[in-house]
C-alpha cells in the first residue's frame, strides 16, 4: 500500500538524475498527486502519447521546423482546444497537469510543458524559456532559434515580441534582458511550477496546501534555504511552533545577513513565546 506521501518520495527519486534525463511530465503529475491522491500517473502520460499520435499524420517526412510547429499548433489549439485560462488565471487547477489535460486550460508554463512533451514524442526538440512573468518555449535549429508561445495558440515570436510579453505580464520593460531567452532547466521549470502554486495558496491563506507544495519543492531542491524559511513561516501560521522554530533557526544560521533576517528572528521569538505559553518552551 502506498503511503500518503509516496509521491513526494517518488518525485525526489525522479530528480536524482542529470537534468536532461528528468521525466518532466511524470514529475508534473507527481506534483499533482499532492492535490489528487488517487491520480493514475501513467494514464495521463498515455494522453500525451495520444496527442502526439494525432499530430503525426500532419507532419510530412523531412519537414522543416515551421511545418512541424504548424502541425502541433493545429492539433493542440485548433482541434483539441488547448488555450490559456485568462478568465481565472490564478485557479490552482491551471498548474496541475492532469487538470490541464482534462480541461484543455492552463497557464503559460503548463501549456508549455504540454507543448514540450508532445514535440518530444514527435522527435522535435523544444525547450522551455523562463521569462519574467511569462513562459514560452523555443526550438533551437541549426540556423535560428524559434520562440513559440503556447499560451497564445502557439504564436511564433520575435525577440522583440518576447520582450513585449514580459511587459504585458509585469508592466515593466526593464525586467527583460536577452540572456533570459536561454533554455531553462527541467529542474528550474518544476521549481517555477511549485512557486506558482505556493504563491496562490499563501495568497489565499490556505497554509495546509502551501505546506504540501513546499515539501514538494524541497524534494526537488533540498538545499533551498528560502523554501526552508517558507516552510517555517507556514508552520507558524498553522500553529506548529516547534517545527517553525527549527526551520527558521536553520535559515538564520546560514543566512544571517539576508535582508529579511530581522523579520525572521522576530517570528522565531514569537514562536518561542507561543510555545512557552503552551507550556512547551525549551531552555
Amino acid at each position: 500500500m502506498k503511503g500518503s506521501r509516496w509521491h513526494r518520495q517518488a518525485l525526489a527519486r525522479q530528480v536524482r538524475v542529470p537534468d536532461e534525463q528528468i521525466d518532466l511530465a511524470r514529475c508534473a503529475l507527481l506534483i499533482a498527486c499532492e492535490e489528487y491522491p488517487g491520480l493514475d500517473v501513467d494514464a495521463y502520460l498515455i494522453l500525451l502519447d495520444e496527442l502526439a499520435c494525432r499530430c503525426r499524420p500532419h507532419v510530412r517526412p523531412g519537414a522543416g521546423p515551421y511545418h512541424i510547429i504548424g502541425a502541433i499548433n493545429h492539433v493542440l489549439f485548433q482541434r483539441e482546444g488547448f488555450r490559456g485560462n485568462r478568465r481565472d488565471y490564478y485557479d490552482p487547477e491551471n498548474s496541475y497537469l492532469n487538470r490541464v489535460l482534462e480541461r484543455r486550460l492552463g497557464i503559460p508554463i503548463t501549456l508549455s510543458l504540454v507543448y514540450m512533451e508532445v514535440a518530444a514524442r514527435l522527435g522535435f526538440p523544444v525547450v522551455g524559456v523562463s521569462l519574467p512573468g511569462h513562459f514560452v518555449v523555443k526550438h533551437v535549429g541549426t540556423e535560428e532559434e524559434i520562440y513559440i508561445d503556447p499560451f497564445n495558440d502557439g504564436a511564433i515570436l520575435s525577440v522583440e515580441e518576447c520582450e513585449e510579453r514580459v511587459w504585458e505580464a509585469t508592466g515593466r520593460s526593464d525586467l527583460f534582458s536577452p540572456h533570459q531567452l536561454a533554455a531553462t532547466t527541467r529542474r528550474q521549470m518544476l521549481v517555477r511550477m511549485l512557486h506558482n502554486l505556493k504563491a496562490i495558496y499563501v495568497g489565499r491563506e490556505d497554509y495546509a496546501r502551501a505546506l504540501g507544495i513546499i515539501e514538494l519543492a524541497l524534494a526537488v531542491t533540498p538545499w533551498d534555504l528560502d523554501q526552508v524559511r517558507d516552510r517555517g513561516l507556514v508552520c507558524y501560521h498553522l500553529g506548529r511552533y516547534s517545527e517553525a522554530m527549527a526551520d527558521l533557526e536553520t535559515y538564520l544560521r546560514y543566512c544571517a545577513d539576508a535582508p529579511d533576517s530581522q523579520r525572521i528572528a522576530m517570528v522565531v521569538d514569537m514562536a518561542r513565546q507561543r510555545l512557552a505559553a503552551e507550556g512547551q518552551g525549551g531552555p
